[in-house]
Protein backbone atom coordinates (compact mmCIF):
# COMPACT_ATOMS: atom_id res chain seq x y z
CA UNK A 1 0.00 0.00 0.00
CA UNK A 2 1.18 3.45 -0.20
CA UNK A 3 1.32 5.42 2.82
CA UNK A 4 -0.34 8.57 1.05
CA UNK A 5 -3.32 7.34 -0.01
CA UNK A 6 -6.38 8.42 2.08
CA UNK A 7 -4.46 12.38 2.35
CA UNK A 8 -4.96 15.24 0.09
CA UNK A 9 -2.22 15.43 -2.14
CA UNK A 10 -2.70 18.44 -3.67
CA UNK A 11 -2.47 20.54 -0.60
CA UNK A 12 0.72 22.61 -0.64
CA UNK A 13 0.89 21.81 3.02
CA UNK A 14 1.28 18.40 2.30
CA UNK A 15 4.33 17.13 3.59
CA UNK A 16 5.24 15.28 0.09
CA UNK A 17 5.70 18.42 -1.91
CA UNK A 18 8.99 19.41 0.62
CA UNK A 19 10.07 15.70 -0.10
CA UNK A 20 9.57 16.73 -4.21
CA UNK A 21 12.16 19.96 -3.49
CA UNK A 22 14.68 17.87 -1.91
CA UNK A 23 14.53 15.69 -4.44
CA UNK A 24 14.45 18.53 -7.52
CA UNK A 25 17.50 20.02 -5.36
CA UNK A 26 19.26 15.99 -5.31
CA UNK A 27 18.17 15.48 -9.49
CA UNK A 28 19.53 19.17 -10.28
CA UNK A 29 23.33 18.54 -8.59
CA UNK A 30 23.43 14.88 -9.62
CA UNK A 31 22.47 15.28 -13.30
CA UNK A 32 24.81 18.48 -13.15
CA UNK A 33 27.48 17.42 -11.85
CA UNK A 34 27.06 13.82 -13.42
CA UNK A 35 25.84 13.57 -16.52
CA UNK A 36 25.97 17.20 -18.07
CA UNK A 37 28.89 18.27 -16.14
CA UNK A 38 31.32 15.54 -17.81
CA UNK A 39 31.86 17.71 -21.52
CA UNK A 40 33.40 20.26 -18.86
CA UNK A 41 35.69 18.10 -16.96
CA UNK A 42 36.90 16.91 -20.56
CA UNK A 43 38.10 20.06 -21.75
CA UNK A 44 39.40 21.71 -18.69
CA UNK A 45 41.36 18.35 -17.44
CA UNK A 46 42.84 18.24 -20.99
CA UNK A 47 43.55 21.87 -20.45
CA UNK A 48 45.02 21.76 -17.21
CA UNK A 49 46.91 18.24 -17.17
CA UNK A 50 47.10 17.90 -20.96
CA UNK A 51 45.92 14.47 -20.26
CA UNK A 52 44.11 13.08 -23.89
CA UNK A 53 40.67 12.48 -24.68
CA UNK A 54 40.44 9.53 -24.19
CA UNK A 55 41.95 8.98 -20.78
CA UNK A 56 38.73 11.14 -19.62
CA UNK A 57 35.97 9.53 -21.75
CA UNK A 58 37.23 6.50 -20.63
CA UNK A 59 37.04 7.58 -16.90
CA UNK A 60 33.54 8.67 -17.83
CA UNK A 61 32.03 4.90 -19.37
CA UNK A 62 33.74 3.21 -16.31
CA UNK A 63 31.76 5.82 -14.14
CA UNK A 64 28.62 4.64 -15.85
CA UNK A 65 28.90 1.21 -16.17
CA UNK A 66 29.99 1.27 -12.43
CA UNK A 67 26.76 2.75 -11.52
CA UNK A 68 24.92 0.92 -13.69
CA UNK A 69 26.30 -2.40 -11.20
CA UNK A 70 25.91 -0.34 -7.81
CA UNK A 71 21.96 0.93 -8.56
CA UNK A 72 20.96 -2.71 -8.68
CA UNK A 73 21.71 -3.07 -4.83
CA UNK A 74 19.43 0.01 -4.10
CA UNK A 75 16.75 -1.86 -2.24
CA UNK A 76 19.54 -3.41 -0.02
CA UNK A 77 20.94 -0.08 1.07
CA UNK A 78 17.96 1.56 1.60
CA UNK A 79 16.58 -1.35 3.94
CA UNK A 80 19.82 -2.05 6.01
CA UNK A 81 20.95 2.03 6.19
CA UNK A 82 17.86 4.18 5.55
CA UNK A 83 16.95 6.45 3.71
CA UNK A 84 18.39 9.65 4.93
CA UNK A 85 22.00 7.71 6.07
CA UNK A 86 21.47 6.56 2.20
CA UNK A 87 21.05 10.39 0.43
CA UNK A 88 23.77 11.85 2.90
CA UNK A 89 26.28 8.96 1.78
CA UNK A 90 25.43 9.81 -1.52
CA UNK A 91 26.04 14.17 -1.02
CA UNK A 92 29.47 13.06 0.50
CA UNK A 93 30.63 10.89 -2.07
CA UNK A 94 29.25 13.56 -4.75
CA UNK A 95 31.01 16.44 -2.89
CA UNK A 96 34.28 14.75 -2.55
CA UNK A 97 33.88 13.34 -6.62
CA UNK A 98 33.64 17.20 -7.24
CA UNK A 99 36.40 18.51 -4.78
CA UNK A 100 38.31 15.46 -6.10
CA UNK A 101 37.69 16.94 -9.80
CA UNK A 102 39.35 20.47 -8.97
CA UNK A 103 41.88 19.16 -6.74
CA UNK A 104 43.67 16.11 -8.67
CA UNK A 105 47.27 16.26 -10.14
CA UNK A 106 47.54 12.33 -11.31
CA UNK A 107 45.00 9.92 -13.58
CA UNK A 108 44.47 7.69 -11.00
CA UNK A 109 42.74 10.31 -8.76
CA UNK A 110 40.57 10.74 -12.13
CA UNK A 111 39.55 6.97 -11.48
CA UNK A 112 38.86 7.35 -8.06
CA UNK A 113 36.63 10.66 -8.36
CA UNK A 114 34.71 9.27 -10.84
CA UNK A 115 34.37 6.08 -8.47
CA UNK A 116 32.81 8.80 -6.06
CA UNK A 117 30.45 9.58 -8.47
CA UNK A 118 28.83 6.79 -9.46
CA UNK A 119 28.58 6.36 -5.21
CA UNK A 120 26.52 9.64 -5.65
CA UNK A 121 24.40 8.22 -8.44
CA UNK A 122 23.66 5.64 -6.10
CA UNK A 123 22.47 7.75 -3.15
CA UNK A 124 20.91 10.63 -5.22
CA UNK A 125 20.22 9.29 -8.30
CA UNK A 126 16.65 8.45 -10.17
CA UNK A 127 15.93 5.14 -8.40
CA UNK A 128 16.29 6.57 -4.94
CA UNK A 129 14.07 9.72 -6.24
CA UNK A 130 11.79 7.24 -7.53
CA UNK A 131 11.41 5.15 -5.06
CA UNK A 132 10.59 7.61 -2.02
CA UNK A 133 8.16 9.26 -3.92
CA UNK A 134 6.74 6.31 -4.94
CA UNK A 135 5.74 5.72 -1.50
CA UNK A 136 4.61 9.83 -0.75
CA UNK A 137 2.21 10.06 -3.77
CA UNK A 138 -0.68 7.45 -5.12
CA UNK A 139 -2.92 10.00 -6.74
CA UNK A 140 -0.35 13.03 -7.80
CA UNK A 141 2.56 10.43 -8.73
CA UNK A 142 3.06 11.45 -12.19
CA UNK A 143 3.35 14.97 -11.54
CA UNK A 144 5.98 14.80 -8.50
CA UNK A 145 7.65 12.69 -10.82
CA UNK A 146 8.01 15.20 -13.42
CA UNK A 147 8.44 18.28 -10.88
CA UNK A 148 11.52 16.24 -9.29
CA UNK A 149 12.95 15.24 -12.02
CA UNK A 150 13.16 18.53 -14.09
CA UNK A 151 15.70 19.31 -11.78
CA UNK A 152 17.69 16.96 -13.86
CA UNK A 153 17.73 19.09 -17.13
CA UNK A 154 17.85 22.21 -14.93
CA UNK A 155 21.30 20.92 -13.79
CA UNK A 156 21.80 20.69 -17.04
CA UNK A 157 20.78 24.48 -18.33
CA UNK A 158 22.02 26.20 -15.50
CA UNK A 159 25.10 24.15 -13.74
CA UNK A 160 26.79 23.74 -16.71
CA UNK A 161 26.72 27.34 -17.88
CA UNK A 162 27.87 28.58 -13.99
CA UNK A 163 30.93 26.16 -13.95
CA UNK A 164 32.07 27.05 -17.73
CA UNK A 165 31.57 30.63 -16.21
CA UNK A 166 33.76 30.20 -13.21
CA UNK A 167 35.97 28.69 -15.00
CA UNK A 168 36.94 31.34 -17.09
CA UNK A 169 36.66 33.92 -14.42
CA UNK A 170 38.59 32.05 -11.23
CA UNK A 171 39.43 28.63 -12.59
CA UNK A 172 38.59 25.36 -12.65
CA UNK A 173 39.52 24.31 -9.28
CA UNK A 174 37.95 27.28 -7.87
CA UNK A 175 35.26 26.95 -9.82
CA UNK A 176 34.69 22.92 -8.98
CA UNK A 177 35.19 23.82 -5.17
CA UNK A 178 32.95 26.87 -5.28
CA UNK A 179 30.10 24.82 -6.51
CA UNK A 180 31.02 21.75 -4.56
CA UNK A 181 30.30 24.05 -1.21
CA UNK A 182 26.84 25.55 -2.80
CA UNK A 183 25.96 22.06 -3.10
CA UNK A 184 26.08 21.08 0.20
CA UNK A 185 24.54 24.44 1.52
CA UNK A 186 21.75 23.97 -0.27
CA UNK A 187 21.13 20.12 -0.33
CA UNK A 188 22.31 19.16 3.12
CA UNK A 189 19.58 20.67 5.32
CA UNK A 190 17.15 19.95 2.89
CA UNK A 191 17.74 16.65 2.90
CA UNK A 192 18.18 16.25 6.88
CA UNK A 193 14.98 18.62 7.56
CA UNK A 194 12.51 16.94 4.14
CA UNK A 195 13.53 13.61 3.49
CA UNK A 196 12.43 10.40 4.80
CA UNK A 197 9.05 7.78 4.88
CA UNK A 198 5.50 8.56 5.01
CA UNK A 199 4.92 8.19 8.96
CA UNK A 200 2.82 4.95 8.23
CA UNK A 201 4.55 3.59 5.86
CA UNK A 202 6.93 0.78 6.36
CA UNK A 203 10.13 -0.30 4.62
CA UNK A 204 8.49 -2.95 2.22
CA UNK A 205 5.59 -0.59 1.71
CA UNK A 206 7.48 2.15 0.32
CA UNK A 207 8.75 -0.47 -2.11
CA UNK A 208 12.07 -1.48 0.02
CA UNK A 209 12.60 -4.85 0.70
CA UNK A 210 14.54 -6.50 2.73
CA UNK A 211 17.58 -8.35 2.36
CA UNK A 212 16.65 -11.69 1.37
CA UNK A 213 13.42 -11.00 -0.24
CA UNK A 214 14.79 -8.27 -1.98
CA UNK A 215 17.28 -10.80 -3.73
CA UNK A 216 14.69 -13.35 -3.93
CA UNK A 217 12.43 -10.29 -6.31
CA UNK A 218 15.11 -9.73 -8.36
CA UNK A 219 15.05 -13.22 -9.68
CA UNK A 220 11.45 -12.93 -9.74
CA UNK A 221 11.79 -9.92 -11.68
CA UNK A 222 13.85 -11.22 -14.45
CA UNK A 223 11.30 -14.31 -14.85
CA UNK A 224 8.52 -11.11 -15.57
CA UNK A 225 7.50 -10.64 -18.71
CA UNK A 226 5.97 -7.66 -17.37
CA UNK A 227 9.55 -5.93 -16.15
CA UNK A 228 10.99 -7.02 -19.71
CA UNK A 229 8.13 -5.24 -21.41
CA UNK A 230 8.53 -2.10 -19.78
CA UNK A 231 13.28 -2.53 -19.43
CA UNK A 232 13.48 -3.27 -23.16
CA UNK A 233 11.53 -0.51 -24.75
CA UNK A 234 12.72 1.92 -22.62
CA UNK A 235 16.27 0.39 -22.68
CA UNK A 236 16.01 1.01 -26.72
CA UNK A 237 14.97 4.16 -26.74
CA UNK A 238 17.43 5.76 -24.33
CA UNK A 239 20.18 4.27 -26.75
CA UNK A 240 18.46 5.99 -29.90
CA UNK A 241 18.29 9.08 -27.55
CA UNK A 242 21.30 8.92 -26.11
CA UNK A 243 23.14 8.72 -29.79
CA UNK A 244 20.90 11.37 -31.20
CA UNK A 245 21.85 14.16 -28.15
CA UNK A 246 25.52 13.30 -28.32
CA UNK A 247 25.68 13.62 -32.11
CA UNK A 248 23.23 16.66 -32.61
CA UNK A 249 25.78 19.21 -32.95
CA UNK A 250 27.80 17.47 -35.15
CA UNK A 251 25.10 16.83 -37.25
CA UNK A 252 23.20 19.95 -37.68
CA UNK A 253 26.21 22.24 -37.59
CA UNK A 254 27.29 22.09 -41.23
CA UNK A 255 23.56 22.07 -42.11
CA UNK A 256 22.91 25.36 -39.86
CA UNK A 257 26.22 26.65 -38.26
CA UNK A 258 27.46 26.64 -34.91
CA UNK A 259 25.64 29.22 -33.41
CA UNK A 260 22.53 27.53 -34.73
CA UNK A 261 23.01 24.21 -33.32
CA UNK A 262 23.49 25.38 -29.85
CA UNK A 263 20.34 26.68 -30.15
CA UNK A 264 18.86 23.56 -31.02
CA UNK A 265 20.57 22.22 -28.33
CA UNK A 266 19.00 24.84 -25.86
CA UNK A 267 15.54 24.56 -27.45
CA UNK A 268 15.53 20.48 -27.22
CA UNK A 269 16.67 20.67 -23.17
CA UNK A 270 14.26 23.80 -22.76
CA UNK A 271 11.01 21.45 -24.48
CA UNK A 272 12.40 18.78 -22.08
CA UNK A 273 11.27 20.95 -18.92
CA UNK A 274 7.80 21.77 -20.52
CA UNK A 275 7.44 18.50 -21.70
CA UNK A 276 7.52 16.87 -18.43
CA UNK A 277 5.78 19.65 -16.34
CA UNK A 278 3.13 19.22 -19.40
CA UNK A 279 3.11 15.57 -18.64
CA UNK A 280 2.65 15.64 -15.26
CA UNK A 281 -0.44 18.06 -14.78
CA UNK A 282 -2.18 14.78 -16.56
CA UNK A 283 -0.03 11.88 -16.76
CA UNK A 284 -1.45 10.32 -13.88
CA UNK A 285 -4.97 9.70 -15.84
CA UNK A 286 -3.14 8.16 -18.62
CA UNK A 287 -2.45 4.87 -19.52
CA UNK A 288 1.13 5.18 -19.13
CA UNK A 289 2.24 2.21 -21.53
CA UNK A 290 0.07 4.24 -24.02
CA UNK A 291 1.79 7.72 -22.99
CA UNK A 292 5.26 5.82 -23.62
CA UNK A 293 4.50 4.21 -26.86
CA UNK A 294 3.51 7.83 -28.12
CA UNK A 295 6.36 10.05 -26.76
CA UNK A 296 8.78 7.02 -28.37
CA UNK A 297 6.92 7.54 -31.79
CA UNK A 298 6.89 11.61 -31.30
CA UNK A 299 10.39 11.37 -31.05
CA UNK A 300 10.63 8.88 -34.03
CA UNK A 301 8.75 10.94 -36.19
CA UNK A 302 10.72 14.10 -35.60
CA UNK A 303 14.02 12.33 -36.35
CA UNK A 304 12.50 10.93 -40.08
CA UNK A 305 11.02 14.90 -40.54
CA UNK A 306 14.79 15.75 -39.50
CA UNK A 307 16.14 13.66 -42.18
CA UNK A 308 14.40 14.66 -44.74
CA UNK A 309 14.84 18.81 -44.30
CA UNK A 310 17.21 21.11 -44.34
CA UNK A 311 15.09 24.16 -43.76
CA UNK A 312 16.80 26.03 -40.37
CA UNK A 313 13.13 26.39 -38.96
CA UNK A 314 12.07 23.29 -39.90
CA UNK A 315 15.34 21.22 -38.14
CA UNK A 316 14.83 23.33 -35.05
CA UNK A 317 11.20 22.88 -34.85
CA UNK A 318 12.10 18.88 -34.81
CA UNK A 319 14.83 19.25 -32.09
CA UNK A 320 11.93 20.90 -30.18
CA UNK A 321 9.55 18.07 -30.64
CA UNK A 322 12.12 15.44 -29.64
CA UNK A 323 12.61 17.62 -26.99
CA UNK A 324 9.53 17.31 -25.49
CA UNK A 325 9.76 13.49 -24.62
CA UNK A 326 13.35 13.35 -23.67
CA UNK A 327 12.52 13.60 -19.97
CA UNK A 328 9.61 11.72 -19.42
CA UNK A 329 11.55 8.59 -20.42
CA UNK A 330 13.03 8.42 -16.62
CA UNK A 331 8.79 9.37 -16.09
CA UNK A 332 7.89 6.28 -17.29
CA UNK A 333 8.84 3.52 -15.94
CA UNK A 334 7.99 4.05 -12.44
CA UNK A 335 4.59 4.70 -13.27
CA UNK A 336 4.49 1.24 -14.80
CA UNK A 337 6.38 -0.68 -12.36
CA UNK A 338 3.87 0.80 -9.64
CA UNK A 339 0.90 -0.10 -11.80
CA UNK A 340 2.26 -3.50 -12.79
CA UNK A 341 4.35 -4.89 -10.48
CA UNK A 342 3.69 -3.31 -7.45
CA UNK A 343 5.40 -1.53 -4.48
CA UNK A 344 6.74 -4.32 -2.94
CA UNK A 345 9.50 -4.65 -5.17
CA UNK A 346 9.29 -1.06 -6.40
CA UNK A 347 12.77 -0.29 -5.68
CA UNK A 348 14.21 -3.87 -6.62
CA UNK A 349 12.65 -3.20 -10.26
CA UNK A 350 13.88 0.37 -10.34
CA UNK A 351 17.09 -0.72 -10.00
CA UNK A 352 17.19 -3.32 -11.64
CA UNK A 353 15.44 -1.80 -14.67
CA UNK A 354 17.73 1.18 -14.12
CA UNK A 355 21.13 -0.96 -14.42
CA UNK A 356 20.09 -2.33 -17.75
CA UNK A 357 18.57 0.87 -19.64
CA UNK A 358 21.90 2.34 -18.32
CA UNK A 359 24.09 -0.29 -19.53
CA UNK A 360 21.97 -0.43 -23.11
CA UNK A 361 21.91 2.96 -23.36
CA UNK A 362 25.82 3.86 -22.30
CA UNK A 363 26.27 2.20 -26.18
CA UNK A 364 23.89 4.40 -28.07
CA UNK A 365 26.59 7.25 -28.72
CA UNK A 366 29.40 4.51 -30.05
CA UNK A 367 26.79 2.36 -32.35
CA UNK A 368 25.69 5.67 -33.95
CA UNK A 369 28.93 6.68 -34.90
CA UNK A 370 29.81 3.49 -35.96
CA UNK A 371 26.97 3.49 -38.42
CA UNK A 372 27.96 7.07 -39.49
CA UNK A 373 31.51 6.30 -40.40
CA UNK A 374 30.72 3.16 -42.13
CA UNK A 375 27.77 5.04 -43.90
CA UNK A 376 29.41 8.44 -44.68
CA UNK A 377 26.73 10.59 -43.48
CA UNK A 378 23.92 10.18 -40.81
CA UNK A 379 21.56 9.38 -42.81
CA UNK A 380 21.32 5.75 -41.81
CA UNK A 381 22.40 6.12 -38.49
CA UNK A 382 19.70 8.49 -37.06
CA UNK A 383 17.09 6.18 -39.59
CA UNK A 384 18.42 3.41 -37.46
CA UNK A 385 17.21 5.54 -34.39
CA UNK A 386 13.68 5.63 -36.03
CA UNK A 387 13.56 2.13 -36.66
CA UNK A 388 14.48 1.80 -32.61
CA UNK A 389 11.79 4.13 -31.64
CA UNK A 390 9.46 2.20 -33.66
CA UNK A 391 9.99 -1.37 -32.13
CA UNK A 392 10.69 -0.03 -28.62
CA UNK A 393 6.63 1.61 -29.15
CA UNK A 394 5.65 -1.52 -30.53
CA UNK A 395 7.12 -3.60 -27.25
CA UNK A 396 6.09 -1.37 -24.42
CA UNK A 397 2.17 -1.67 -25.67
CA UNK A 398 2.83 -4.97 -25.29
CA UNK A 399 0.60 -6.64 -21.73
CA UNK A 400 1.74 -9.63 -21.28
CA UNK A 401 -1.12 -11.27 -19.08
CA UNK A 402 -2.30 -9.33 -15.96
CA UNK A 403 -0.92 -7.44 -13.14
CA UNK A 404 2.11 -9.44 -11.96
CA UNK A 405 3.13 -8.71 -8.12
CA UNK A 406 6.55 -9.15 -7.90
CA UNK A 407 6.87 -9.21 -3.89
CA UNK A 408 9.32 -10.64 -2.48
CA UNK A 409 7.07 -14.20 -0.49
Amino acid sequence: MIAATGVDESSLHYRGWRVVLACFLMAFFMFGFGLYGQGVYLAELQRAHGWPGTLVSAASTFSFLLTSVLVIFTDDLLARIGLRALILCGLTALGASTALLGLMQAPWQLYLAYALMSVGWTGMGSVVIATVLNAWFARRRGLALSLAFNGATFGGIILVPVLLALSSSIGFRSAMLAATIVMVVLVLPVVIVFTGWPVDASPNGAGVSGGKAARHSRKELLANASFWTMVLPIAIALLAQMGFIIHQVTFLEPLIGRASAGLAVTIMAAMAVVGRLSLGLFVDRLDPRLACAASMTSQAAALLVLLQSQSPTVLLMCCAVYGFSIGNMITFPPLIIQREIGSTAFAAAMGLGTSISGVVSAFGPGIVGLVRSASGDYTMAFAMCVVLDVVAAGIVLWRPGKRAEVAAS
